[in-house]
């Protein structure tokens, strides 16, 4: 059985992918994962391939044991992993509830690292796995502290796993968005800072996800899916973090 393995997928980003991932008439089923079963059932109608919904919250150790288990029953080949999970807070670092930390830290950065570790060995010369991160990965953030930092952390991790599996075949792509307006995640960061920073130049899943899976197939290790993502990218490449952090709390009101 040939599938894709789809994270986050009951909103935003993950159910985008499963939508155009689902156009691939080589998988036998979608399996996509998230906490709210409702949603994930709801999936099957914008995807053209059998959805199986997988509901679990992915920061409970036991669940990831249950996702092996399901892959070591099934014994799957794994096309497509997309880890799409994760959330953020806006706000200054003392005002951040310790819950929220932790929570961030456990879902974008645990549960990514446990989830790719758990499908590996269904892996085959050909997947593709896309570890969704952020131009939040590229400097450090202000009022966007804690989230920035795991993104880069799951960036690193993925490059690190992508020169890994160079030669395997397998493609590894760390996926890094600027703002995407029309997700759960705005609204969402903005619970702990009405402010928040300056959403303006969002771009729009549809497009995000398109150029990310390009990317995936060119199999680069780090996807900038879009004009302002790559500018974001090129520009703190250069500028030294100590003028870049000053510059991201000026967007913060722009």
């Amino acid at each position: 059985m040939r599938i894709a393995v789809i994270t986050g997928a009951s909103s935003g980003l993950g159910r985008e992918f499963a939508s155009q991932i689902g156009r691939d008439e080589s998988l036998d089923e979608v399996w996509v994962i998230a906490r709210r079963e409702a949603q994930l059932r709801e999936v099957q109608e914008i995807c053209a391939r059998p959805v199986r919904p997988v509901p679990m919250d992915l920061t409970v150790p036991e669940n990831i044991d249950a996702l092996l288990a399901l892959f070591q029953k099934e014994n799957p080949e794994i096309a497509y992993l997309v880890c799409a999970a994760g959330y953020g807070r806006i706000g200054p670092t003392a005002e951040i509830p310790l819950r929220d930390n932790d929570g961030m830290i456990d879902l974008n950065c645990r549960a990514a690292v446990a989830v790719t570790t758990v499908a590996l060995p269904w892996l085959v010369k050909g997947s593709r796995v896309l570890e969704i991160c952020s131009t939040a990965a590229f400097q450090p953030m202000p009022y966007l502290n804690v989230y920035a930092a795991t993104k880069a952390f799951l960036q690193s991790y993925t490059k690190t796993l992508h020169y890994e599996l160079l030669l395997t075949g397998i493609h590894v792509t760390a996926v890094c968005p600027y703002w995407i307006r029309d997700t759960e995640f705005i609204q969402n960061a903005l619970k702990t800072d009405e402010n928040g920073y300056g959403f303006f130049l969002s771009g729009r899943v549809r497009s995000v996800v398109r150029w990310a899976l390009f990317d995936s197939r060119l199999n680069l290790w780090v996807s900038t899916p879009g004009p302002i993502c790559m500018a974001h990218r090129l520009v703190a490449k250069f500028i030294p973090h100590f003028l870049m952090v000053p510059f991201m709390d000026l967007l913060r009101h722009l």
